[in-house]
């Protein structure tokens, strides 16, 4: 557990403990899940508010989805964000639960988790504006959490890229399709997160019993605006992916016309041919041409020029 003590025009401060709040100011509260599952009992102890018991173990959840809840006390808010062991076009999600009172606010989160790191280093470091009260320094955390979801914009476009420049390639026929439904079905889930988090952010925004401003409204408002702009980049590469299956298809019907076109020519030019050679096989006894003394190089040389008559139709009319 961290107990960060945060007091407006002074320098952040972290305690060893805490008996009671501070008289100015509100502290911040970071649990970790796995190892700290009775926190509970040290707000307890500190605030005497009673943590519901289906709260607590929402807060030990660790496939708990994003949500909102709220009682005469404090109000409860859980979301989803990305993990670190993310991989190309593969990414894992954790809980991450918060708990706002009056003057506390309580985080119950995953080990190593990156937004909470970055942020408690930014206030420790004074390099970031300094919240007023918990609502403030959660939105705080809530943006860097969603921050995160905008990064991985780059590198999935440069993904998609990348697999039509190989579907493309005519020397390299492309394979990978296994990863490519992979990734649609990331970005399906990607789209059920963005919109868990967008529904239990508004839910607490309009029902929480805290005060919020014009300020803290706004600031809630842009949040939800990343959210959402996570959200639609997540269908367009949908639609994206969709495309590049039927640019796939495309490609096929494209290569299988070429090989039936240059099918198509060679039988047109062996037709005459085939013919000819019918005629001058057939077993008559009375066939003058076949006691010609070169009837057999003027065949060869009248089917030779038929060939290349063709094949200089063919070309002309630009289908081969």
């Amino acid at each position: 557990m961290e107990i960060i003590r945060i007091v407006k025009g002074e320098p952040v401060r972290i305690l060893d403990h805490v008996e009671t709040l501070p008289e100015q100011g509100f502290l911040w509260l970071d649990f970790v899940r796995d190892t700290e599952p009775e926190w509970h009992k040290t707000v307890e102890k500190l605030t005497g508010t009673r943590i519901h018991d289906r709260h607590l173990q929402d807060s030990l959840n660790a496939t708990h989805p994003s949500f909102y809840d709220s009682t005469a006390d404090y109000d409860e808010l859980i979301f989803r964000s990305l993990a670190p062991e993310i991989e190309e076009a593969q990414f894992a999600t954790r809980p991450t639960a918060f708990f706002i009172l009056d003057r506390m606010l309580i985080t119950v989160r995953a080990p190593n988790s990156r937004s909470v790191a970055a942020i408690h280093q930014r206030l420790v470091e004074n390099t970031i504006r300094m919240p007023q009260r918990p609502a403030e320094l959660m939105h705080l955390i809530l943006n860097a959490m969603v921050d995160r979801f905008l990064a991985m914009r780059d590198q999935l476009t440069l993904l998609m890229e990348r697999w039509v420049t190989d579907l493309l390639d005519p020397h390299n026929p492309f394979s990978d399709w296994l990863a490519v439904l992979g990734h649609r079905s990331q970005l399906r889930t990607l789209e059920m997160l963005c919109e868990g988090q967008e529904d239990a952010i508004l839910s607490w925004r309009d029902n929480t019993r805290l005060e919020i401003d014009e300020q803290l409204t706004v600031r809630y408002t842009d949040l939800l605006e990343h959210i959402r702009r996570v959200t639609r980049f997540a269908r367009s590469q949908q639609a994206e992916v969709e495309a590049l299956v039927q640019l796939h298809f495309s490609a096929v019907a494209h290569r299988t016309n070429e090989i039936m076109r240059v099918l198509t020519v060679l039988s047109a030019i062996f037709l005459p041919l085939s013919f000819v050679a019918g005629v001058f096989g057939m077993n008559f006894e009375h066939m003058p041409e076949l006691h010609a003394h070169y009837g057999y190089y003027f065949t060869l040389g009248g089917m030779l020029l038929t060939a290349v008559v063709l094949l200089v139709f063919f070309r002309i009319k630009k289908w081969i």
